[in-house]
């Protein structure tokens, strides 16, 4: 008895068709996690008081600049650890399971103090904010890091590199941090329009947002640590 020719193509490229949609599931939730995580953590939103502050009587296109080397001193210090994750790995022996707990609890501290809608001591310190008011290199230090590229962003770039085991994945990780910084960029140099359009209520809402969504992030990665040193049975993290 002969098949269909429909019959006949579902048997060839049935399986085929799953495992293309599958990768692309695979690909499409990396992808989402690198962004999320990376933008949130970078959080330009939450920067916006301190960018005024040490902006302050500075004309815009100055304001534009300082902007501007603040995101691009993100971009390239992120991608730098993105790049050199897994040598620092191995250099200083760090697994990724003691990676992701302690990433995991350094990026929950942050997110408690993003639940309460304010900056965490570890992107942000008032004596930085004052000083930073008089220097000319401000959008590097602090503005860029550790304001934006603090601790917890460079930490979690450097968990999702060791989780990364393809090119692709690599390659969503550096896009999350090109497409981050550019976002950084627009919030920064429009700060005073956005502190407009949201006011301070709507940047404490969406600040508090982030740090939720953080904090679950954060407890993932604690998760995932215990998972991966047989700590927590596989069946129950997932």
């Amino acid at each position: 008895m002969l098949l269909s020719t429909n019959t006949a193509m579902t048997i060839i490229f049935g399986p085929a068709r799953e495992a293309i949609h599958e990768l692309h599931s695979t690909y499409v939730q990396f992808s989402v996690l690198a962004l999320s995580s990376i933008f949130f953590l970078v959080d330009p939103f939450a920067a916006i008081p301190a960018f005024i502050s040490i902006t302050a009587g500075v004309d815009s296109r100055r304001r534009k600049r300082m902007a501007r080397k603040a995101s691009l001193t993100c971009m390239i210090v992120l991608t730098s650890f993105a790049l050199a994750g897994r040598l620092i790995f191995k250099m200083f022996g760090i697994t990724l399971p003691a990676f992701e707990i302690a990433g995991g609890l350094i990026l929950l501290l942050i997110g408690i103090d993003m639940l309460e809608a304010k900056r965490s001591p570890t992107q942000e310190s008032s004596d930085e904010t004052q000083e930073a008011a008089h220097k000319e290199d401000a959008g590097i230090v602090p503005l860029g890091i550790p304001m934006l590229a603090g601790p917890g962003a460079i930490s979690s770039v450097m968990v999702l590199v060791a989780q990364a085991s393809t090119k692709w994945q690599m390659s969503a990780i550096l896009l999350a941090i090109g497409i981050t910084a550019l976002a950084s960029y627009g919030v920064l140099s429009g700060a005073d329009r956005v502190r407009r359009v949201l006011g301070e209520t709507g940047i404490r809402i969406l600040v508090r947002i982030m740090g939720l969504l953080l904090v679950a992030l954060a407890v993932q990665f604690f998760v995932n640590g215990l998972t991966d040193l047989g700590v927590i049975a596989r069946q129950l993290a997932d």
